[in-house]
C-alpha cells in the first residue's frame, strides 16, 4: 500500500458504504438460518434430504462464483455488489416461501450463487477504497460482515417471538436490505475499479515473464491460507458443539459456547487487525496468529477438557482473524493478473473448501475420532506460518528494498 493519506469526504462516505454492503451480506442469510428447523418440519424432510437441500447455497456459490471477476470488470464492483445483494435477499425470501426440497434447494443455490459474487465484489471495492486510505481498514469491513451476521439472526429471533410469518419476516429482510445497499452505492467510489495506468492494453496489470511465474506459486500460497483460514472457522462452526458434547460430555448450552468463543475472538482479532498489520506488516500478523492457532489448539487436544477445548477454539478464531482479508488482499495486487481475477480465484477456493471440509473431517472422525479429526486445526495453522512469507511485510520494510 501506498503512505498513509487523510482521507478526503468521498472516501470517508465509501469507507461507510462499503461497511454498509457488508454488514447487509453478513444479514441476509443469518435472517434465514433461524428459520431452517421450521422449514425442515413444514416440508417433512429427513436429515439426508435436509442436508442435501442446505448444500445447495454453497454449491451455488461454487458454480457462480468465477464468474464474479468478469461482472467486476463489466459493471464495476459497487454496482456488482449492490445487484448481488438483491438477487440474494430474493433467493433467501424464496427458499423460504418453497412448497418442496427441491425447489427449496433451487433457490438456495441461486442465494449462494449472488453471495458468492457480491462477497467478492464488496472486498474489491473495499480494497479500493483501502488503496485510496494508504493504511490497513479491509479486516474491519469483516468485523462489520460478523455484526451484520448477529443482527441478523437477532432480528429473525424477534420476528419468530412476534409470530411473524415467515414470507413476510424474509420479505421485509430481502427489501430492507436492498434498500441499505441501494442508499450506500450513491456513496461508493465512483469511476473504474482500477485506473488505466495499473493495467496494459490486454486490461491486466504489466508483468514480466519471471514475474508471472512467481504469480502462479504466490496464488497458490494465497489460496492455502485462505483455505486455512476457512477450515478453522468451519470446523468451529460444525464440530464445536459435537466435540465438545459427545467427547467431551458437556451440556447442550455450554457446548454451544465453543463456536461463540471461535467467532468472538475473531471479532475482536478483525477489530484490532488493522492497527496491527499497519504496524507489523501482513506477514508477521499471519504469522503470529497462525501460530496462536497451532499452540492453543494444539494444547486443548493433547490435555482435553471443556474449558481448556473453548479456550483452544478462541485462540484459533483469533488467530485466524486476517487471514482470509490478508490473502484477498495480496491477491487482487498480483500483477500478470486481469483485475478481479486473483481474489475471484482465492475466494471460489475457499468456498470449496468449506464445501469440502465437512465430509472430510466426518470421515476422518468416523475412522479414528472426532478429537484426532480436529488436528485438523493445529495443521492449517502450521500451513499458514509457512505460507505466509508470499504475504508483505511492514511498510518500511518494503520501501527500504525498493
Amino acid at each position: 500500500m501506498s503512505e498513509t493519506v487523510t482521507p478526503t469526504r468521498v472516501e470517508r462516505n465509501a469507507r461507510a458504504a462499503v461497511a454498509a454492503l457488508f454488514f447487509t451480506n453478513g444479514a441476509l442469510f443469518a435472517n434465514l438460518v433461524p428459520r431452517l428447523p421450521e422449514i425442515k418440519s413444514e416440508l417433512a424432510l429427513t436429515n439426508a434430504s435436509y442436508g442435501l437441500a442446505i448444500a445447495a447455497f454453497p454449491t451455488g456459490a461454487i458454480l457462480a462464483g468465477l464468474a464474479a471477476g468478469v461482472a467486476i470488470r463489466r459493471f464495476g464492483s459497487a454496482r456488482t455488489a449492490v445487484v448481488g445483494t438483491w438477487l440474494t435477499g430474493a433467493g433467501v425470501f424464496l427458499a423460504a416461501t418453497m412448497p418442496s426440497a427441491l425447489v427449496l434447494a433451487a433457490a438456495l443455490l441461486v442465494a449462494g450463487a449472488m453471495d458468492a459474487i457480491t462477497d467478492v465484489a464488496q472486498n474489491a471495492h473495499g480494497l479500493r477504497v483501502q488503496r485510496r486510505y494508504g493504511r490497513s481498514i479491509l479486516n474491519a469491513f469483516h468485523a462489520v460482515w460478523s455484526i451484520g451476521a448477529v443482527s441478523g439472526g437477532l432480528m429473525a429471533a424477534g420476528m419468530l417471538a412476534l409470530d411473524v410469518p415467515r414470507s413476510a419476516h424474509l420479505a421485509i429482510s430481502a427489501v430492507l436490505f436492498s434498500v441499505v445497499s441501494d442508499v450506500a452505492l450513491r456513496f461508493c467510489l465512483p469511476g473504474p475499479d482500477v485506473e488505466v495506468e495499473e493495467v496494459g492494453a490486454d486490461g491486466e496489470r504489466p508483468a514480466t515473464v519471471a514475474t508471472r511465474g512467481r504469480t502462479a506459486w504466490v496464488l497458490a500460497a494465497l489460496v492455502l491460507i485462505a483455505l486455512a483460514g476457512g477450515l478453522v472457522e468451519d470446523a468451529g462452526s460444525t464440530w464445536a458443539a459435537v466435540y465438545l458434547a459427545d467427547s467431551l460430555g458437556a451440556v447442550a448450552a455450554l457446548a454451544a459456547t465453543g463456536y461463540v468463543a471461535l467467532v468472538g475472538a475473531q471479532f475482536v482479532g478483525r477489530m484490532l487487525g488493522d492497527r496491527l498489520v499497519d504496524r507489523f506488516g501482513q506477514r508477521a500478523v499471519a504469522r503470529t496468529g497462525a501460530a496462536i492457532t497451532a499452540t492453543g489448539m494444539g494444547v486443548a487436544l493433547l490435555a482435553p477438557t471443556v474449558p481448556g477445548t473453548i479456550a483452544g477454539f478462541a485462540a484459533a478464531g483469533f488467530g485466524i482473524a486476517t487471514l482470509v482479508p490478508a490473502a484477498m488482499h495480496a491477491a487482487d495486487e498480483l500483477p500478470g493478473l486481469r483485475p478481479g481475477t486473483g481474489l475471484t480465484v482465492v475466494s471460489w477456493l475457499m468456498r470449496l473448501g468449506f464445501l469440502l471440509s465437512p465430509p472430510v473431517v466426518g470421515a476422518v472422525a468416523d475412522a479414528t475420532s472426532l478429537r484426532v479429526a480436529l488436528w485438523v486445526v493445529p495443521l492449517a495453522g502450521a500451513v499458514v506460518v509457512v505460507a505466509a512469507s508470499v504475504l508483505p511485510g511492514r511498510k518500511r520494510d518494503t520501501l527500504s528494498t525498493g
